[in-house]
């Protein structure tokens, strides 16, 4: 991955508010959509789900989710030509007692500063999803797969 493979993905994780969220409902699977802010190292993303919904028991019972971010479709565009990023990883809950919390929040308000009301909701938490590899379409064909300190080194650049 080049410099500017890696500095376009990094603009689209970190400009893009929403992503689609699969988890796995009772053996099947299943996708919603979920604002969310990555994690200033890049180790983890930040979603901020009430426990009402079904992603969140899903993620509870298990843990493997997938994430995928799109660029947004301008007229014109081919959709196989959009950028996007297909994140694998694991979702852990991280409670306001947990370690890293605070940074969590912090990011997660940086990018989506008017959820600040729903943290006074009892019901949400904080979920941090843990990457494990990345699917990088650039473009159309121009893809490639992160892995282990690929993927870190893509999602955590030198400044």
């Amino acid at each position: 991955m080049d410099a500017t493979e890696s500095a376009a993905l990094m603009s689209l994780l970190r400009t893009q508010p929403v992503a689609s969220l699969a988890t796995l409902h009772k053996g099947a699977p299943a996708v919603s959509m979920v604002p969310f802010a990555l994690l200033p190292d890049g180790s983890g993303f930040v979603i901020h789900v009430s426990q009402l919904a079904t992603h969140t028991q899903d993620m509870l019972h298990n843990p493997a989710v997938a994430l995928l971010v799109t660029a947004p479709l301008a007229v014109g565009d081919s959709p196989l030509a959009l950028p996007r990023a297909s994140v694998q990883g694991q979702a852990r809950q991280c409670l306001p007692v947990a370690r890293g919390y605070e940074q969590a929040r912090q990011a997660y308000l940086a990018k989506l500063p008017d959820a600040v009301p729903l943290f006074s909701f009892g019901d949400f938490s904080l979920f941090v999803i843990e990457p494990e590899a990345i699917r990088w379409v650039a473009g159309f064909g121009r893809a490639m797969s992160l892995v282990g300190e690929r993927m870190r080194a893509a999602l955590n650049p030198p400044a």
